[in-house]
């Protein structure tokens, strides 16, 4: 029984493993347009997969597993922000479903300790599926260019303000000494 819940986990590990690449690309993607807030929210998505990836890595080690971390499945980038959200939530969900069935097969094992395990990651990735969902929502209701206009760069004045005095003397620049 014990080679079983040890499989579930590396399946369980290569969704997360997925997850992360698909994530870290959406995040750098929405860097790349300007969308900083939603950059930074994406990427700690990445981050808490990270440690559900160590956590599951841990747990296989322990059952005398080797975990298997060079197996990805498909990873679904979306061209803009709405198809990434959607694309996550689809893998989340996906996730969600895995884990449980193997807290299923780990009450079958009688393995308490992975239970508790797969049942803390699982009301994380229940979270990540509600912020998803929040997201969607928000882009249904207010249309994708408000909610977008809402994810600007952080430090956009700031880097306004630099731009222009690296243009300093210049006649439409903001700092013109002649003004």
């Amino acid at each position: 029984m014990t080679k079983r819940v040890v499989k579930k986990l590396d399946e369980l590990l290569c969704d997360e493993l997925t997850a992360i690449m698909q994530y870290m690309v959406h995040s750098e993607m929405c860097a790349n347009w300007g969308y900083d807030r939603l950059h930074q929210a994406v990427e700690k998505r990445a981050r808490q997969e990270m440690h559900h990836a160590e956590e599951l890595i841990a747990r296989i080690i322990f059952l005398e597993g080797t975990p298997t971390v060079s197996r990805l499945n498909q990873v679904h980038v979306g061209a803009d922000v709405p198809k990434q959200l959607q694309s996550d939530k689809e893998a989340e969900l996906h996730t969600n479903d895995m884990y449980n069935g193997a807290i299923c097969l780990a009450d079958e094992a009688k393995d308490a300790a992975t239970r508790e395990l797969l049942e803390s990651i699982v009301k994380e990735e229940d979270g990540h599926v509600d912020w998803l969902e929040e997201q969607l929502d928000q882009i249904s209701q207010m249309g994708v260019q408000l909610y977008l206009s809402r994810k600007p760069t952080r430090n956009f004045t700031a880097k306004v303000r630099k731009d222009l005095s690296a243009h300093a003397g210049l006649p439409w620049a903001g700092n013109n000494p002649k003004r």
